[in-house]
């Protein structure tokens, strides 16, 4: 069997007699009872965290949606771990040259204190989230991929509710972004106005949508019917994919970044990607320190990486290459040389077993179009500025684009097993070097990893820095020293309330050296945990 062009791969999963138990992590109740009953088909860590993904890209409007990206970081029990990127690719090709530069519609939000960002046809990547979990679960899963898309497909059909985490993003984009698109408009707005939290959704098109694509494999998006749809409604609207893009399109199996902390060995998303090299980079300048890290160590860290990463990766021609450098001037430096979205979606998901898997899945921040027919809404990777540093519509197509997602594995000697990742656009890597220097380094428990105030080091469109951070009296005596963040100038700080949904919304799964498994959700934003 071949699967986008490449041989079959045999999975690596054991189908046992007694149905696997799981500790998920996901957006919503919807993705945990997905990811619960994909175990219950026989399915294992893989299995769940595909199905709560995609029931997530189905019941979190806004947030993320099932036409985006995705990264797939699978460590199994009894293997090594890898990458499956299923990143979203730069179309047009074979589109006329005046397509380009098109479509696109300007949207000022003050999400995240001001971002103005572009959605439209013209705004909407080659999705890449199907091709990558299809190959995903051709190498590692164990249930029918029929049941999984089937268990979406019925929450759906019955109808879901809107979560806090969807209405706070639609009270900020209902009037621009997901107002322009009448279909976008009527269902998932009242009429360019915010749904309260809780308003019951329900779109028979997306149910039958998903049903075909579980009775007919992940390539149906790129072949077939289905592409055809997709490609006929964005080419009359501007857009730039073509039935070439999809055709042409292929998942990627990578070999993770790894590094160690604590005592951890730890699997990261690699290059191309830029949120895993960035993430790596971190922990590497932190070195195989024994005593805790500071809030001013960490973000004297990620102020050196984040400037290198502005400077020398977003606008490199091969973001493959670049990151792989930003390592090795990571190397040069020394551990001790230093001076002293959102709208993404995670799943995390232990099993029994001791496999792990993180999903990271986004769609921009959301393009507003919705594909006729079909459910389907379209990403905005295309008009997302930190996607696309070196202009709009600039890159050939066929490329990969950038993105800060970073699913992340570990294990530790002991036998315990993590899986961890975040939404938050540029957040994700300080969000996620925060929980691991928690958790891995400073030995504290999972949940207070999670729980515990954050900051970010924020590079302004006018060249500036900043230091953004949440409000907290365990924060509050390492300001002062935060203030200079390694540098002779003044760096100025901006507050935000307690767990605010801008730093991100953190998914974790464990399975301890005794087998115990725990899963752990973020205050930041909505979300559901279950040991199933």
């Amino acid at each position: 069997m071949r699967i986008f062009g490449e041989d079959r791969i045999v999975r690596s999963g054991h189908n046992h007699p007694m149905t696997r138990r799981a500790a998920i992590a996901a957006p919503n109740s919807s993705a945990t009872q997905a990811g619960v009953h994909a175990l219950g088909s026989g399915g294992n860590a893989i299995d769940a965290a595909i199905a709560a993904m995609i029931t997530a890209t189905a019941t979190e409007p806004g947030i993320v949606s099932p036409l985006g990206g995705c990264f797939i970081n699978v460590w199994p029990m009894d293997g090594s771990p890898v990458v499956v990127d299923g990143n979203v690719e730069m179309p047009g090709r074979g589109a006329a040259p005046e397509r380009f530069g098109a479509g696109l519609i300007e949207c000022v939000t003050t999400y995240g204190g001001g971002l103005t960002t572009h959605a439209g046809p013209g705004s909407v990547a080659i999705p890449g989230m199907f091709a990558g979990m299809g190959l995903a679960h051709e190498r590692f899963g164990a249930a029918p991929w029929s049941e999984l898309l089937e268990t979406a497909a019925t929450i759906v059909a019955d109808g879901f509710q809107l979560s806090h985490t969807a209405a706070s993003y639609f009270e900020l984009v209902a009037h621009t972004i997901f107002a322009w698109d009448q279909d976008t408009r009527r269902l998932y707005t009242d009429d360019g106005r915010a749904w309260q939290p809780g308003h019951l959704i329900r779109d028979d098109n997306l149910v039958a949508t998903l049903r075909q694509i579980g009775e007919e494999g992940a390539g149906s998006v790129y072949t077939g019917d289905l592409a055809a749809r997709i490609v006929a409604d964005l080419s009359e609207r501007g857009g730039l994919i073509t039935a070439r893009d999809l055709a042409a399109y292929r998942p990627a199996v990578r070999t993770p970044l790894r590094t160690s902390l604590g005592g951890w060995d730890l699997a990261c998303n690699p290059p191309p990607a830029i949120g895993g090299p960035v993430l790596t980079a971190m922990l590497r300048l932190i070195g195989d320190v024994t005593g805790p890290v500071s809030p001013g160590h960490a973000a004297r860290v990620m102020k050196d990486v984040l400037d290198l990463r502005l400077h020398r990766v977003d606008i490199a021609d091969d973001l493959e290459a670049a990151g792989h450098e930003l390592l090795q001037t990571i190397a040069s430096m020394g551990a001790v040389g230093l001076p002293t979205s959102p709208d993404t979606a995670h799943v995390s998901v232990v099993d029994s077993d001791g496999t792990a898997c993180a999903i990271t899945a986004s769609a921009g921040y959301g393009s507003g179009m919705y594909v006729a027919g079909t459910g389907l809404l379209g990403n905005n990777a295309l008009g997302e500025p930190e996607l696309n540093r070196r202009g709009l519509h600039a890159l050939a197509p066929g490329t990969r684009m950038a993105s800060n997602m970073s699913p992340t594995t570990a294990r530790h000697p002991d036998g315990t097993v993590l899986s961890v990742g975040t939404p938050g656009a540029d957040r994700i890597t300080t969000a996620l070097l925060q929980v691991l220097l928690h958790f891995c380094l400073h030995g504290e428990t999972l949940q207070y990893a999670v729980d515990a105030p954050r900051l970010h080091v924020r590079h302004l469109d006018d060249g500036t820095v900043r230091i953004d951070h949440e409000e907290s009296d365990t924060l509050r005596g390492a300001l002062t020293d935060l203030r200079t963040a390694g540098s002779e100038a003044v760096v100025p700080l901006h507050a935000h309330a307690p767990h605010a949904m801008y730093f991100g919304g953190v998914g974790a799964a464990l399975r301890t050296a005794d087998g115990e498994l725990t899963a752990v959700s973020d205050p930041r934003r909505d979300a559901a945990t279950v040991v199933g």
